[in-house]
């Protein structure tokens, strides 16, 4: 299989939606969740503990770690994608 031509502009543009998305969901896990929208998420619960004190204390890392995957995972496909890999 041919390696694609190198493209930056469009390696740059696919790494800043990435980081950008991204970003929003670790906000949205940490301080949506977990201060702005914690009296909503008060109302269900995991384990006992409410949903909003969940995501405060355990659920906000779960998803940081995922991140982490996502992350790693998303970059290789657009280094991949753009001809950018080693």
């Amino acid at each position: 299989m041919p390696k694609p031509t190198p493209d930056p502009r469009g390696y740059w543009a696919a790494t800043l939606r990435l980081t950008v998305g991204l970003l929003l969901v670790w906000f949205l896990a940490s301080y949506g969740a977990g201060i702005l929208f914690r009296d909503w998420l008060d109302q269900f619960a995991i384990g006992g503990a409410p949903l909003g004190f969940w995501f405060a204390q355990q659920g906000a890392i779960y998803v940081f770690v995922a991140l982490i995957f996502i992350y790693c995972w998303a970059m290789a496909r657009i280094e991949r994608k753009y001809g950018i890999e080693a």
